[in-house]
């Protein structure tokens, strides 16, 4: 194993190359140390040239640093990820149709990594089918040179699938705390794991280099083989960032790093605005036991909602990360999480996904229509991407949407158990049409999915008739503040109900009496007509 500094890592990436990088969102686990080096020799001499870059997470904090560090004419080719909106310059350049950009399920691009890595001919699974994913509607494209087909549709024994092609890695930049003499990797203070290890496994697979960025060495033999995640086997190169920070926020908080579990009354407590009514009704939708993802964006407030009715115990919060228990952190440090149960590789919290393992997920909406088919990935000139979105939305058994009805300068306030709207939103997120399909309202209701979106004023579900409001706000009249907001009318209930007041009043809910007397069916072995004995093991 080789220690070099992240100047001569850089220098060892060439035009042309693909480069995979490990790491999530806002920092966690991200090696920016490599990716600010390829950075900075490029700006010095104008190399390398045209690479691509893969991740399967967004990489960035909205701001400069991550992808972003990429934006600079020549530099980047192509870029193939989950999402991009951590990445705005490089957004706005797939915008500008300046690049080839392609943002495909996070999930497909985890368990990619894995495939490669394997050496299988790709991987085929049914996410993505009916949205813009789907080589049907755009392939994944989101610029207009992105030409080539990285998605096929394929058909198996009477059923459609869709197959993500594999791709060659030249160099991988990985991210750890420590590495030892012989180029073992731990991470007892990163706040997830990632694909760390399938990456390093799928780019020795291509014959490629993989470097990793760590924090510190450590002598040959001292770390405890089970600390090991990923073998020193795997690693061509260290490079030593001394003041690596945790994320692009954090230093480093021992709760991410699961060294410490923190009291409930420890975690931050939302303001009572239009986030914390939208987190508070879709915590209503909670059963004990159930396990949930909590997405990105507005829906992250369910943890801390959650924390605050002290009911984090009495279900499962998971984040696609890996995460798995306690309350995913929220704001630019989602991704992280307080008092998990475990951390498990991104890959296989997605095979969990897939396979239908969610009883509830909760995700963001930025536009419905009349079906309820969601938009999230490309809207007012704006390219996002899709992240987790796909693999979580399709496969759940319950969907629960939330967000604000209008979007641009909202301003709400909670008066005695009532809402008032101060100041409507500017932009009507409620539209006939989609610029792209990100969740298929029409297929899902095929597949048996229930789904509901929640807003601060109205929460509507979906049924045989499309989209169907079913409660309102106190205090908000239904055709000026709902249906007077909507570029659309949908079916109104006929036994419309008031939304509950005290989701508008200060203090907890009481929402661990109402989770109280509801009951998780047990799994039908465990049931008294399924005859439970010994050995029969538990599920749901």
């Amino acid at each position: 194993m080789k220690v070099i500094t992240a100047s001569q890592a850089a220098a060892l990436v060439r035009d042309g190359d693909t480069v995979l990088i490990g790491g999530s969102g806002s920092g966690h686990a991200v090696p920016e140390g490599l990716i600010e080096a390829v950075e900075r020799r490029f700006l010095a001499e104008r190399a390398p040239r045209d690479i691509t870059s893969i991740h399967p997470v967004g990489l960035g904090d909205r701001g400069e640093r991550g992808a972003s560090r990429f934006a600079h004419p020549g530099l980047l080719k192509r870029i193939v990820c989950g999402t991009i909106v951590d990445a705005p310059p490089v957004a706005a350049m797939a915008a500008r149709n300046e690049i080839e950009a392609y943002t495909l399920p996070q999930g497909a691009l985890s368990q990619l990594t894995r495939e490669i890595a394997a050496g299988r001919p790709g991987l085929i699974t049914h996410v993505g089918l009916h949205t813009f994913v789907d080589p049907r509607q755009a392939g994944g494209r989101q610029s207009a040179r992105s030409t080539e087909d990285l998605v096929e549709l394929v058909e198996m024994k009477g059923r459609e699938w869709l197959y993500y092609k594999p791709f060659h890695v030249d160099v991988a930049f990985l991210r750890g705390t420590t590495a030892d003499e012989d180029g073992n990797i731990s991470m007892e203070h990163e706040a997830i794991f990632g694909d760390m290890l399938s990456m390093a496994q799928a780019t020795r697979a291509c014959g490629g280099l993989v470097i990793v960025q760590v924090k510190r060495l450590a002598r040959r033999g001292t770390l405890p083989g089970k600390s090991v995640k990923v073998p020193g086997m795997l690693v061509d190169a260290v490079v030593v960032v001394p003041d690596q920070a945790q994320t692009y926020q954090t230093s480093y908080d021992p709760s991410f790093a699961g060294e410490v579990r923190i009291p409930l009354d420890s975690f931050p407590s939302l303001p009572l605005d239009e986030r914390k009514i939208v987190a508070r009704r879709a915590a209503m939708e909670l059963a004990p036991g159930a396990i949930c993802n909590i997405g990105s964006g507005i829906c992250t407030g369910i943890g801390l909602v959650a924390a605050e009715e002290g009911i984090l115990d009495a279900i499962v919060l998971t984040n696609e990360q890996g995460l798995i228990g306690g309350a995913p952190a929220s704001g630019l440090d989602a991704g992280a999480g307080r008092n998990y149960w475990a951390m498990i590789d991104q890959p296989y919290q997605f095979d969990f996904y897939d396979g239908g393992g969610l009883d509830i997920a909760f995700l963001s909406a930025v536009e419905v229509d009349p079906q309820g088919s969601v938009n999230i990935s490309r809207f007012a000139g704006r390219v996002v991407g899709i992240g987790g979105f796909v693999n979580i939305s399709q496969n759940a058994r319950k969907m629960v949407f939330g967000g604000t009805l209008t979007a641009g300068g909202l301003k709400v306030a909670a008066e005695d158990g009532r809402l008032v709207i101060v100041q409507e939103g500017k932009h009507r997120k409620f539209v006939p049409e989609l610029e792209q399909v990100s969740y298929n309202g029409r297929y899902a209701r095929e597949r048996g999915q229930t789904t509901m979106f929640v807003t601060e004023r109205a929460v509507f579900q979906t049924g045989e008739r499309g989209l169907e409001l079913i409660e309102i706000a106190p205090g908000i009249d239904l055709e000026r503040d709902v249906l007077g907001q909507m570029n659309f009318r949908p079916h109104v209930a006929d036994d419309l109900r008031t939304m509950d007041a005290r989701l508008f009043r200060p203090g907890p809910m009481g929402l661990a009496a109402t989770l109280a007397g509801r009951t998780r069916a047990p799994h039908p072995r465990l049931s008294p007509e399924g005859g439970a004995s010994a050995g029969t093991g538990a599920g749901r």
